[in-house]
């Protein structure tokens, strides 16, 4: 079976949030698939350990130090991944933040402030930034990771739903003004990932087993798994998909 539609040879994927977790994933799985790779998130001998492994797969790899919610780092990532590979072809927006667990009633300006400045001004600046040098191009693929959060909220996560139910109105209204350049924008909104991200909840014994009594899939998503849609979505195995929010929560919002 011919399965080339999945083949990223040739691309240069950008992908934030990069050196653990979903990041990681979709960074190891894009050069698997033949895409050279840029990585960016706040630490380097995280980012670094993460290019040795993609070099070691036969592929061109750059770490950049960036802060998602510091305009000038994104400016200078953009920069970074134009001198080092001339192009941008694929943008994931994964990096995210989410300080605080609290009711909405409870958090304070700051923690929005930073929720909000991270989960969505980063996302909308950096597509806003790469978008401009897949015009000249001629095309290219932004995927923003959202989250179940952002279609069902949950307490104690208020402002970090916000955010991602932004993210979803984000990426339907990119798509729309993106679609004429052969711009495709799509999101993924997983459900709970065992990554480190999610630690607080998927560590919550409780928690998790009233969660999986409403769970067809009684158990959590894998990083691996997300990148593997991930693939799919900027891959011409979606071709003709854009503007959609992919849910991956293992059917729990059924």
């Amino acid at each position: 079976m011919d399965t080339s539609y999945l083949s990223l040879e040739g691309k240069v994927a950008l992908i934030t949030g990069g050196s653990r977790g979903i990041g990681k994933a979709i960074a190891l799985t894009f050069a698997d698939a033949g895409a050279d790779i840029a990585i960016s998130s706040r630490k380097q001998a995280a980012l670094d350990e993460v290019a040795i492994e993609i070099r070691a797969k036969g592929r061109r790899a750059l770490a950049v130090t960036a802060h998602n919610r510091e305009p000038e780092d994104l400016r200078q990532l953009i920069e970074k991944v134009k001198a080092e590979f001339g192009r941008i072809d694929i943008l994931v927006n994964n990096a995210a933040t989410n300080p605080i667990m609290a009711a909405l009633v409870d958090t304070d300006e700051k923690a929005f402030d930073t929720i909000m400045n991270t989960n969505l001004k980063g996302y909308f600046l950096l597509s806003q930034m790469a978008a401009r040098m897949m015009i000249e191009q001629g095309g290219g693929n932004i995927l923003n990771i959202s989250s179940i959060g952002g279609v069902t909220p949950d307490k104690g996560l208020g402002v970090y739903c916000i955010s991602k139910a932004a993210i979803n109105m984000l990426t339907r209204a990119l798509a729309l003004e993106l679609g004429e350049y052969n711009i495709r924008v799509n999101a993924l909104a997983p459900g709970v990932v065992q990554t480190r991200f999610s630690q607080p909840l998927w560590s919550n014994e409780p928690l998790m087993q009233q969660e999986m009594q409403h769970m067809p899939i009684k158990r959590m998503a894998q990083p691996e798994e997300v990148a593997q849609m991930a693939l799919t979505m900027v891959s011409g195995a979606s071709a003709y998909i854009t503007g959609q929010i992919i849910v991956m929560d293992g059917g729990g919002s059924i």
